[in-house]
């Protein structure tokens, strides 16, 4: 099959590497002609957001799926009408890459999420009592996009585009399912994964798999996936990423259309990843296994704060070393303070050997410049 996908980054990259062993072609859009997947695949420099750019790109390829939602949606509805397979369909797409569409589908379909207040402009009054979290309806991703409102002063940073304003949660622990579903209605569901993130950058920083949780806590988790994957529509790949409150509730934050960077120890911690799945999908082929092999756990690899340049990665050959350690780089030749680079898989016996083992070989690495 001919296989498209709308952005050349990291994950379509590693897609691709997981997908090399089948009997595939694949061609990839993104306007950096350095793209990760540049190298690997078919590739074509150019704008995703772009009608016409997009529905050339599709219009002979087999199947077309994203690694990145903010692509022109409705080129992807298009590509439909013309018989193109689309995978997550352009409909759910569409939902998700807007904010307010998104939270309008949660609270649709009974998906706890937290209470929320649509804001089209600057004009209109916020009636949430503080803090509240902002959230842009369209283009926010790795914590672009979101900040959080606490005091009255805070009220001059707020942003003048359309927005969602949401209730702030009393977080316990970040919580992350990956959910898939092919065209025949097969659902899989991976392991809920712990998210710990850099409170500084607002990116994940350690991803922590499998969680120890309360029968009523992986109950609610059940019975968020189950409505979600009912409502969906669409055969894909889905990262649900989720709130669970100091009172033991859980609440859906977001979802991602898509492979996601909290089932990155999938590769080496589970049965088979989600880049495995995520091939499976959009080939409609039965859906992979995907139980936990042991505790597992990724460490993002990003840009230390004040380099720039062509990368240099500090300490990889301690690393190297290390036994059940495996690093994933994403062919980035350029970093900068903050960009993710790569990350690394650590396996362990137990939650507090792997948590170790994280620490450790954070304290290892750098990625800093030449």
């Amino acid at each position: 099959m001919k296989i498209g996908i709308l952005g050349g980054g990291q994950l379509g990259r590693m897609l691709i590497q997981s997908a090399l062993k089948y009997d595939d072609e694949f061609y990839t859009l993104d306007p950096a002609s350095d793209a990760p997947c540049h190298n690997i695949s078919y590739f074509t420099q150019g704008n995703f957001n772009d009608y016409e750019t997009v529905l050339n790109f599709g219009k002979n390829k087999d199947v077309v799926t994203i690694e990145i939602e903010h692509v022109n949606a409705d080129a992807l509805a298009e590509l439909e009408k013309q018989g193109v397979k689309v995978v997550p369909n352009a409909n759910i797409i569409k939902t998700i890459q807007q904010k307010i569409l998104q939270k309008e589908f949660y609270k649709a379909h009974d998906i706890p999420s937290p209470e929320f207040q649509v804001v089209w402009n600057s004009d209109e009054k916020i009636i949430m009592p503080l803090p509240f979290v902002q959230k842009m309806n369209t283009g926010g991703y790795d914590g672009k996009g979101v900040q959080v409102i606490k005091t009255e002063e805070d009220y001059q940073h707020l942003w003048t585009e359309a927005s969602v304003i949401e209730s702030l949660v009393d977080i316990e622990k970040e919580l992350s399912v990956i959910v898939a579903r092919n065209e025949k209605g097969e659902t899989n569901i991976f392991p809920v994964t712990e998210m710990v993130a850099d409170p500084k950058l607002n990116l994940l920083d350690f991803n922590v798999c499998p969680v120890l949780l309360t029968e009523d806590v992986q109950n609610q988790i059940d019975s968020i996936t189950e409505k979600f994957l009912a409502a969906v529509n669409s055969p894909g790949l889905f990262a649900i990423e989720l709130f669970l409150d100091k009172e033991g509730k859980v609440w859906v934050n977001e979802t991602a259309p898509r492979l996601h960077n909290s089932g990155h120890q999938s590769q080496e911690g589970n049965t088979n990843s989600q880049f495995e799945q995520m091939y499976r999908v959009v080939k409609n082929l039965p859906l992979a296994d995907t139980d936990a092999i042991t505790y597992s756990g990724m460490l993002n690899l990003v840009g230390a704060e004040g380099y720039a340049g062509k990368v240099v990665y500090e300490g990889m050959e301690d690393v190297l070393k290390l036994p059940e350690t495996y690093i994933h780089l994403y062919g980035k030749t350029e970093t900068k303070p903050g960009r993710k680079m790569g990350h690394i898989n650590v396996l362990a016996d137990s939650r507090e050997e792997l948590m170790e083992k994280l620490v450790q070989v954070k304290g290892m690495v750098r990625v800093i410049s030449e």
